[in-house]
This record gives C-alpha cells, sequence and structure tokens, in this order.
C-alpha cells in the first residue's frame, strides 16, 4: 500500500512539471531536472539492434530522424519484413524515473510483417543491455509498454498495455502467466499523436499513463521464460526482478514516430544539505550527493 500511495504521489508531482524549464533559482530542490533523450535532430546517444543483424547496425535505416521525430521505416527491406524486429536502446540504464514520450502510427502494415503487429509497437523498460543479445534473438529481455491503435472495426483495442518478452509481472496482487494485459485504456483511432508516460519505481511498481490518465498498474517486474528466442541462456534467470535496464523504441513492422522523449530520474541525493538536492527523489543514491 505505502508503496502504491507513493507511486500517485510522485505521479501527480512530476506530471505538473514542464520538461526542460529553467530553474526559478540556483539549485532549487522542487525544479524538475528533465533529462531529454531525443535531441530532435539525430540518434545520437542510441544504438540500434535489429534481429538477424549485428548490435549498433541501422540495417536499412530502420531508425531515421526526420523532422524533429524519430521514425521507423522499412522501405529498405526488400518487399519482406522477415521478422527483423528492431528496437532503438538510449545508451544510458536507469532504475527509478519518469519516462514521457509521444508516438503515432501512420500508413500500413509493411508486407510480410506478422498480422499482429498491425498498428502495433512499443517502448521496452528494464531491457537487457542490447550488446549481450545474439545476433539472431528477436526480443529483448524486458517489459514492454505496448501501444496499439484502433483498426476502425469497432473493436476495442486498449493501448499502453503491458506485454513480457522474456518477464513476467505480479498484477493484482499475484504473478500474473499471461504475455499481455490489456491496459483499461480507450481505443485511439487515426495518426494523432499520444502521450505516454510510465512511473518506473525499480523492481516494486510500474504505472502507466495515456493522456494523462492512469490505464495500468503493476509490480515486481522479472524474469521468466516465454515469447523470447534466440537469446544466451545466462542472461535469463527465472524469478529474478528487475532493478534497472535500457529503454528501448520498437520497429515491429507498421511505420511509427516518437518525439518528445524524456526522463526524469528519481534516484539521486536525498541530503537536504547537498547542492544537488531534489525534493522528488524518491531512491536515495549518497554518492551522487556534492557539497559547497
Amino acid at each position: 500500500m505505502r508503496i502504491v500511495l507513493l507511486a500517485l504521489l510522485v505521479t501527480t508531482a512530476c506530471a505538473s512539471g514542464r520538461a526542460g524549464g529553467p530553474a526559478s533559482r540556483p539549485n532549487d530542490p522542487d525544479a524538475r531536472a528533465w533529462i531529454d533523450l531525443f535531441d530532435g535532430r539525430s540518434l545520437a546517444g542510441w544504438t540500434p539492434k535489429i534481429a538477424k543483424h549485428d548490435v549498433g547496425e541501422n540495417f536499412a535505416e530502420t531508425f531515421r530522424v526526420r523532422d524533429g521525430v524519430i521514425q521507423a521505416r522499412y522501405d529498405g527491406y526488400g518487399g519482406s519484413y522477415g521478422n527483423q524486429f528492431g528496437h532503438l536502446y538510449y545508451d544510458r540504464p536507469f532504475s527509478y524515473y519518469l519516462l514521457s514520450l509521444e508516438y503515432r502510427f501512420l500508413g500500413d502494415l509493411y508486407p510480410g510483417a506478422p498480422s499482429y503487429t498491425l498498428r502495433n509497437s512499443g517502448v521496452m523498460i528494464h531491457s537487457q543491455d542490447p550488446r549481450t543479445m545474439p545476433r539472431d534473438q528477436n526480443f529483448p529481455i524486458s517489459v514492454e509498454v505496448q501501444f496499439l491503435g484502433g483498426l476502425g472495426d469497432g473493436k476495442a483495442r486498449p493501448t499502453g498495455n503491458m506485454c513480457s518478452p522474456g518477464t513476467a509481472v505480479v498484477f493484482n496482487g499475484r504473478l500474473d502467466p499471461r504475455h499481455c494485459i490489456n491496459s483499461t485504456s480507450k481505443t485511439i483511432h487515426g495518426d494523432a499523436w499520444v502521450r505516454t508516460e510510465v512511473l518506473v519505481l525499480g523492481d516494486s511498481i510500474v504505472k502507466t499513463m495515456i493522456d494523462g490518465d492512469t490505464v495500468l498498474v503493476y509490480e515486481k517486474p522479472q524474469m521468466a521464460a516465454g515469447v523470447v528466442t534466440g537469446f544466451d541462456p545466462k542472461m535469463l534467470v527465472p524469478g529474478k526482478l528487475l532493478t534497472g535496464g535500457f529503454i528501448a523504441l520498437q520497429a515491429e513492422g507498421h511505420p511509427v514516430d516518437f518525439r518528445n522523449v524524456r526522463v526524469l530520474n528519481l534516484e539521486g541525493c536525498t541530503d537536504r544539505r547537498a547542492t544537488n538536492y531534489k525534493s522528488y527523489y524518491v531512491h536515495s543514491n549518497p554518492s551522487a550527493c556534492t557539497y559547497r
């Protein structure tokens, strides 16, 4: 209960801040120090890993920057997708943080991509390091915040769901065996930008918000066999809690754009005497403290 209440308080405080805004005074403990992961011009700070290719190889320019957004495109795939699932990793791992980004779906599913990837993408959290993935591994061991778009068929298709490549989570008080757990979001049609926020508190709680509404909360992300293929067996220890990891944007066969990708780190110096103390930190890292 305490963790859930803390999560709600942190989300309320963090969501009200404006990313990138200047502090009102030097070393203001309440000024939110957002980190822009995407500079709007390049893929600097990001590393691609595409199934059937080596880490760092941006096959067919799957990930590219156009007009201030990160695009996932497949026009260089030669007419067949071939299960070349792609992920673009930010180079720094995080443990306690608030992730904020916007996404939108465009166009049509690429020929040969699995039918389930129609208007389907996501962002991976607590992901393994891409440098630990063999060439043919399909998905990273991670927790996926799954993005889905409406299909215009009158059927509900929520977004902000949880999917579990090589993982599992506790949902409603028990370890849930399902690969994907649907959120309570509305179905979002068309090519409008969708704002997503994900509150991640180490190995305790994950909370997903879509356009400002809380749509899913789960706990205790951990490794579990399933869905992931081609991985190094040493990297998957069933039952091991995930305390942190990498953030990765997904390219799964449908064109998708990402923008305004940023993180509010919630781990740092909690000593009020320090010059870099922040009131919103929820996890203490004494080694990060600096003093006059």
